[in-house]
C-alpha cells in the first residue's frame, strides 16, 4: 500500500504558523517518518496558493527516497511544450521521483471558469483541450519530440533536440501520470462514466479521484470500467495505480475531529464546501475510525493513498497518523 501526504500549499499562505520553510520541514519529515510520496496542489487564483512545480523542486532537494506528486496540475490550463520541458526538468532535479497527478478543472466553480477565460481558453471545451495537451505532454516526456494534429493542439515536429544536443532533454523516467475524474459526481451532473473511465484508462497510468468517501462502490465499479477500457486496446492493470486523495482528520474523539475537518473545509474552499457533503471528503475520528475506512477502499481497489488533513497543526497530524496509523495500514 502507497500512503503519501499532500503538504497543502494553500493552507502554507493563508495559515498562521505554516508557511514555506514549515511546508519543506513537513515534507522532510513525511520522508523521515516512512511515507511513500509527498504532493502539492494546484489553482491560479480561484484558491491562490504556491506554484506547484516551483515547490517540488525545492522539495527535491529536501528529501531522497519519497516521490513528488501534484494532486493535482490542471494541464489544461498549461500551454503543454513549456510544461513538458518544465516537468523533465524537475523529473531530473528529483532523479526520476516524479508523478504527474493531470486534472481538467473544476469548473463548478465560477472561479475555475474565470481561470480558464483570464488565459484566454474556453472552459466549455476543457476535457477536448485536456486530453490533447496531456497527449502531448505525455509525447514529449517519453520521446522529447511531437507531431500533433487536434482540434486545439496543432505542432509538427516539435524537439527538444536541435542535433546538437547527444540527446534531446528527457525525465530520468517517463512519469507515471496519473489522471483524475470523480465520476460520480460528474454523473450527477449528467457526464459520461464511460467515457471518462476511457480517458482514465488510456490516458493515463493511473486514476486518482477524491470526494466521494462513503461510497467505495463507486470507486470498485470505476475500477472495473477503466480495467474494460484498457482491455479493448489490449492493455492490463497488473501496474495501473488506483490513488484516492482524502481529506482526513484525526482526533481523541469523532466529534472532536468532525468539528476540526467542518472548520477547515469551510476555510479552504470558500464558497464550495458545500458541494461536497462533510463525510465524503474524508473519516474524521480516531485512528482505528481511519484505518478502518483505509481497509474499506482498499478492498474496492486503491492501491494508493494520498493524505490531506484538515488541521492547522499539519506537522502534528502528519506525526500522528504515522505513529497511529501507517504501521498497521502497511
Amino acid at each position: 500500500m502507497h500512503v503519501g501526504v499532500n503538504l497543502n500549499n494553500r493552507e502554507a499562505l493563508i495559515a498562521p504558523g505554516y508557511g514555506i520553510p514549515e511546508l519543506l520541514d513537513l515534507g522532510q519529515r513525511a520522508e523521515e517518518l516512512g511515507f511513500d510520496s509527498v504532493w502539492v496542489g494546484d489553482s491560479l487564483f480561484s484558491k491562490p496558493r504556491y506554484e506547484p512545480l516551483t515547490l517540488l523542486a525545492a522539495l527535491a532537494q529536501r528529501t531522497r527516497r519519497v516521490e513528488l506528486g501534484t494532486a493535482c496540475l490542471v494541464t489544461s490550463l498549461r500551454e503543454p511544450i513549456q510544461l513538458a520541458q518544465a516537468w523533465a526538468t524537475l523529473d531530473v532535479i528529483s532523479s526520476g521521483r516524479t508523478i504527474l497527478g493531470a486534472c481538467a478543472g473544476n469548473v463548478a466553480e465560477d472561479a475555475v471558469k474565470r481561470e480558464f477565460e483570464a488565459v484566454g481558453l474556453d472552459w466549455r471545451r476543457r476535457m477536448t483541450i485536456f486530453e490533447e495537451r496531456l497527449r502531448v505532454v505525455r509525447h514529449l516526456l517519453r520521446d522529447g519530440r511531437v507531431t500533433f494534429h487536434g482540434e486545439h493542439v496543432d505542432l509538427d515536429d516539435v524537439a527538444f533536440h536541435t542535433g546538437m544536443e547527444p540527446a534531446p532533454l528527457l525525465p530520468v523516467r517517463e512519469p507515471p501520470v496519473w489522471v483524475v475524474a470523480n465520476p460520480a459526481i460528474g454523473k450527477a451532473k449528467g457526464g459520461d462514466v464511460s467515457r471518462a473511465a476511457r480517458r482514465v484508462g488510456l490516458l493515463g497510468d493511473g486514476w486518482l479521484t477524491c470526494c466521494r468517501a462513503r461510497h467505495p462502490e463507486e470507486t470498485e465499479a470505476f475500477v472495473v470500467a477503466v480495467g474494460a477500457a484498457r482491455a479493448e486496446e489490449g492493455l492490463g492493470m497488473g501496474s495501473f495505480a488506483v490513488a484516492y486523495q482524502v481529506t482526513m482528520t484525526l482526533a481523541d474523539t469523532r466529534d472532536e475531529a468532525v468539528a476540526a475537518q467542518r472548520a477547515y473545509i469551510d476555510g479552504y474552499y470558500p464558497g464550495f464546501s458545500d458541494a461536497v457533503a462533510l463525510a465524503d471528503w474524508g473519516p474524521a475520528g480516531t485512528a482505528a475510525d481511519v484505518l478502518d475506512w483505509m481497509r474499506t477502499f482498499a478492498a474496492a481497489g486503491v492501491t494508493a493513498f494520498v493524505c490531506r488533513f484538515a488541521s492547522l497543526d499539519q506537522l502534528g497530524q502528519v506525526e500522528r497518523f504515522a505513529s497511529d496509523v501507517l504501521p498497521r495500514c502497511r
